[in-house]
């Protein structure tokens, strides 16, 4: 659930023991085998479990009892598990939605507020099962792309540059998901951000030089930064794989006090062979702020960017990226009409984490379909105060830059490109069934 937890000392379980409540109010409070367990085998022994990126495990009772508070106060702060959607604005739909709802926030805090009982050990469902500590989100890749090791020493300024390997690949094939992650701890303590492209086999191997905006010629595939979770694709839409290529990893890294030999691999699950999706899946970083970054010491400082949509399009993933000082970013339309009917709209805004830069996949039939014309607003806030726990210091000025320790701001997209007519029929048959669901509403 989280990997910033506080240890909960002998003495504070104690303290929690004994406040426990009288045995008649803890008979109808909430138990671990029976109400908690289902929750946590559902949102998070995905992670907290023997071997995997979580700091503990959640599987059993013995092992969770000893976090009860730092659980509650996770869970009620809704930190955990990572889903940082404003849940009072915009889109509220995505195909990997963790989060839980009110109901099961509020069962885990009473567990907690009735000193957290075991319960009837025959109440416990059974433990889910995993194929291995190395399972992929989007499940047995038909491809697994491994960059070679590279070592970041335990004292530095931040590195950047590019690792390169081969495609084991015989033909041209689609990507239908694909997922980055840093091979262990301590490979994901030192990764800031790494960015998968397609190069020719001939292509010179240069470094990068930190601006990740241009790709130098090669086919972008995935970007992977702190936290970040696997892009599915819509049906019907992917990204080419080129046989013969080669693939290029530009990585920035930094140093936490280790030596540390990190290692960088990519999964991916391909389409069958022979297979042409009619729609190429298109992702970039876009909405830079219009005039850089500034932030003063001791001061929240907003920012804006813009792009404007030249086709229409769907949009099918948002992902916002800012760093140490990032609070927050939302996602506005501004739509191609002027005077009266001049209109926007605010998809989503999140609470943004730096240790987690997620992509939020939207359902299909939520997904936004937007007219050629269509702006998309960036606003973001930074936080320089100390207020701000991941302030690296409140007093110095912070603007632009690569850096962990500097900021950036701007949201990757995915999005497919549709047709003046394709845009026509979706939008149609999209406000058909909102019409429907409204009509539904009303009569029950």
């Amino acid at each position: 659930m989280s990997n910033r937890v506080v240890w909960v000392t002998g003495a504070a379980f104690a303290a929690a023991v004994a406040m426990a409540t009288p045995a008649s109010a803890q008979s109808a409070a909430p138990t671990f085998t029976k109400d908690v367990a289902p929750i946590f085998y559902k949102s998070c022994v995905k992670c907290h479990r023997t071997g995997e990126s979580a700091p503990m495990s959640l599987m059993t009772y013995e092992e969770a009892r000893p976090w009860a508070r730092s659980i509650k106060t996770r869970v009620v702060g809704r930190e955990m598990p990572p889903w940082h959607i404003d849940r009072n604005i915009g889109i509220q739909k995505f195909k990997d939605d963790p989060s839980l709802s009110d109901a099961e926030i509020q069962t885990v805090a009473k567990w907690v507020d009735a000193g957290a009982p075991r319960g009837n050990p025959s109440d416990l469902p059974p433990a889910p099962t995993f194929a291995s500590n190395n399972e992929w989100q989007i499940g047995k890749p038909d491809l697994i792309v491994r960059y070679p090791v590279y070592k970041m020493p335990a004292a530095s300024p931040d590195h950047f540059g590019s690792l390169y390997t081969k495609l084991d690949l015989t033909e041209d094939r689609y990507i239908k998901a694909v997922e980055t992650r840093p091979v262990g701890e301590k490979s994901r303590k030192v990764v800031h951000h790494a960015l998968t492209f397609t190069v020719s086999p001939d292509a010179a191997e240069s470094q990068s030089d930190g601006d990740d905006s241009v790709s130098d010629g090669g086919q972008f595939l995935v970007e992977y930064a702190s936290g970040k979770n696997a892009e599915v694709y819509p049906d019907g839409s992917g990204v080419l794989l080129k046989k013969g290529e080669k693939a290029r990893l530009s990585y920035h890294t930094h140093s936490w006090g280790e030596d540390t030999y990190m290692e960088v691999e990519v999964g991916m699950k391909l389409y069958p062979k022979g297979y042409v999706p009619p729609k190429v899946r298109w992702s970039k970083q876009l909405a830079q702020p219009t005039a850089p970054i500034d932030v003063p010491p001791g001061t929240v400082a907003r920012s804006d960017g813009y792009v404007f949509m030249h086709k229409p399009a769907k949009i099918i993933a948002f992902q916002p990226h800012l760093h140490l000082l990032g609070t927050r970013q939302c996602l506005e339309l501004i739509y191609p009409t002027t005077g009266a009917s001049a209109r926007t709209e605010v998809v989503n805004c999140i609470n943004f984490n730096n240790s987690w830069h997620l992509s939020y996949n939207y359902q299909d039939d939520v997904a936004p379909i937007v007219p050629a014309g269509t702006v998309l607003h960036n606003i973001q806030w930074h936080d320089n105060t100390a207020g701000n726990p991941r302030a690296s210091d409140p007093r110095n000025w912070v603007g632009n830059g690569n850096r962990t320790v500097d900021e950036m701001g701007f949201f990757w997209l995915g999005w497919i490109e549709l047709t003046d007519e394709e845009y026509r029929k979706e939008l149609a048959e999209r406000q058909a069934r909102n019409k429907d669901r409204t009509a539904t509403t009303q009569q029950q």
